[in-house]
């Protein structure tokens, strides 16, 4: 059975940091790239950063490069998103997803989330100012 389980959220003042953790199992972790997504209320599902597994090679979206840091640990078949200089507008709840359509490009990932083939349940951020 496939799970993606995505943890660590919670509520941060601005400038603050957190960590989400994205575990996954039943798939073959080193085929896949992972892939953080965020909704908040009222607004369309973004693109955050993207993972491929094999080599750690990570995308951003503009709006949290330098802030967001998206590594791996192979070992543990996890993948963590370390948020930093949080604002009020990273608030939301963040998904992870997997696929294998590794074609696109990590970066084209980011908005291309039908292609996702796993997700996991949301995970609440939410900064205040």
């Amino acid at each position: 059975e496939v799970q993606l389980q995505a943890y660590g959220g919670g509520s941060v003042q601005a400038g603050g940091s957190l960590r989400l953790s994205c575990a996954a199992s039943g798939f073959t972790f080193d085929d896949y790239a992972i892939c953080w997504f965020r909704q908040a209320p009222g607004k369309e599902r973004e693109g955050v950063s993207c993972i491929d597994n094999s080599d750690a090679t990570t995308s951003y979206a503009d709006s949290v490069k330098g802030r967001f840091t998206n590594f791996g640990d192979n070992a543990k078949n996890t993948v963590y998103l370390q948020m930093s200089s949080l604002k009020p507008g990273d608030s939301a709840v963040y998904y992870c997803a997997a696929t294998s359509t590794l074609d696109y490009g990590l970066g084209a990932l980011l908005i291309l989330d039908t292609v996702m083939e796993y997700w996991g349940k949301g995970t609440q951020v939410t900064v205040s100012s």
